[in-house]
């Protein structure tokens, strides 16, 4: 598995991330071809997740005990490790390439860190505005926001 690159440096743990990044933007190169693909990966995924019978007891108990009324959540936030490090991007035929154990075909470069999700949106257009994705047959991306598209342009 190629591990991503940042300013000529291997990221191989979250740790080797500046503290406060919420994810960021990456271009994956298929060497063979010099096809690019530029996409955005969250750092941490957040899921709801529902609170177990002794968790509910537990939680009605310290309400109870505080003296808090009304309902009670039946659902926690769950913060964990995205799956960033084996990540080659949302495209179909990239994942294809990979299914084939394809990873050493690819490099991964993380072009920006981001501090927050909207921001991450953001500088994901920028770069693939930027580098005229759309227009250009040498990336892989067929969008942009879903509102954009390649055929658009042929």
């Amino acid at each position: 598995m190629t591990n991503w690159l940042y300013k000529g440096n291997s990221i191989e743990s979250i740790s080797d991330f500046p503290e406060g990044i919420y994810g960021f933007i990456y271009e994956i190169t298929h060497i063979p071809t010099g096809k690019k693909y530029i996409g955005k990966k969250v750092l941490y995924f957040e899921r709801n997740k529902k609170l177990g019978k002794k968790e509910l007891e537990v939680l009605k108990e310290e309400r109870k005990a505080k003296g808090i009324g009304g309902r009670v959540p039946l659902k926690k936030k769950v913060v964990s490790e995205s799956d960033w490090k084996t990540y080659y991007g949302s495209n179909q035929e990239i994942k294809d390439l990979i299914k084939e154990g394809k990873h050493s075909e690819f490099s991964r470069e993380i072009l920006t860190l981001v501090t927050s999700k909207k921001l991450l949106t953001y500088y994901e257009c920028k770069e693939l505005f930027i580098k005229e994705v759309l227009e250009n047959q040498n990336y892989y991306n067929g969008d942009i926001l879903g509102k954009f598209h390649r055929k658009d342009f042929i």
